[in-house]
């Protein structure tokens, strides 16, 4: 059984395991991991038979915000659905082109068609996908994002953001969610999730199992060499695997109100589930990891 959390101020009650869309993209996109649509119907609905209630999307993510419309109108009612704004991207010929624009007609226009693509009446969630704080004052983007709210077409605003643009949002005090990334080997962001839920908003995590670190479909040698030089492996418990270790240890950030991972694979979504459904690390175990990871990080500067 998942466990759940309230999402902040929102009083949403999400799943502490998300479900990060990015993985349903498509064809031409980035050549990593593409779906088919049999597999797209596949997890979707795999995710929420498992009991996973928070899913998040991005106009520039593909054709996922297509495949969930198309796949998961009809149960609409059983999940949580966030999208962001400011994708302002082209698709070429082998892939998707990305750049975000603060613009009051890209925000509008990537609200009107996640509504579209995912067949939904309003978005439980709009979040800017980045940007800076005083861009979004200038041109008017949190007021736009204020009367969507008013019109019923968005229930709460949050923001995807990070080092440096994080503080600035925190700053604003407008926020209803934060998505930040965070893991036990890109640990730098922290303190600031600390002070982002410090604000009564909502805390959503990206990259809180690391892509899987050293066991990952897709390689990132600067995770891996935190791993490594931390020796974590000594410290994996018996049948416990990396990225049981990795997400477990996200969860266990008292902040973390629920981490997105994303997947086509319905065996690492069962293995996600398993692990997230025995909560957070414990506390000796938590504590051990922290401190090893502080001294690479620091040793590393």
């Amino acid at each position: 059984m998942l466990k759940t959390r309230t999402l902040g101020r929102t009083g949403l009650e999400v799943t502490q395991l998300g479900y990060g869309s990015m993985g349903i993209r498509g064809p031409k996109t980035w050549g990593k991991r593409v779906a088919s649509e049999e597999e797209s119907e596949q997890i979707l609905n795999a995710v929420l038979d498992a009991g996973i209630n928070f899913i998040d999307s991005a106009p520039d993510y593909g054709i996922s915000e297509e495949r969930i419309g198309r796949y998961l109108s009809s149960r609409r009612g059983e999940f949580i659905l966030a999208s962001k704004c400011g994708c302002n991207y082209t698709q070429g010929e082998e892939e998707i082109n990305i750049r975000h624009t603060w613009k009051q007609d890209v925000i509008k226009r990537n609200l009107e068609d996640t509504l579209f693509r995912t067949q939904s009446e309003f978005l439980d969630l709009l979040q800017f996908h980045g940007g800076d704080a005083e861009t979004l004052e200038q041109e008017g983007l949190i007021e736009q994002l204020e009367d969507f709210r008013s019109q019923g077409l968005i229930r709460f605003l949050g923001v995807s953001s990070s080092l440096p643009n994080l503080p600035g949002m925190i700053e604003l005090g407008v926020f209803d969610t934060f998505q930040i990334p965070y893991s036990c080997l890109a640990p730098e962001h922290n303190d600031w999730i600390t002070k982002a839920a410090e604000t009564g908003a909502g805390i959503i995590i990206r990259g809180g199992i690391a892509h899987g670190g050293p066991d990952a479909e897709i390689q990132r040698p600067n995770l891996n060499d935190v791993w490594t030089n931390a020796r974590l492996d000594e410290l994996l418990t018996e049948g416990m695997t990396r990225s049981e270790m990795i997400l477990r240890y996200t969860l266990s950030h008292p902040h973390c109100d629920t981490t997105i991972v994303g997947t086509c694979n319905p065996e690492h979504l069962k293995e996600n589930v398993a692990a997230a459904s025995q909560g957070g690390l414990p506390a000796e175990l938590y504590q051990e990891i922290q401190t090893r990871v502080s001294s690479v990080i620091k040793n590393s500067k």
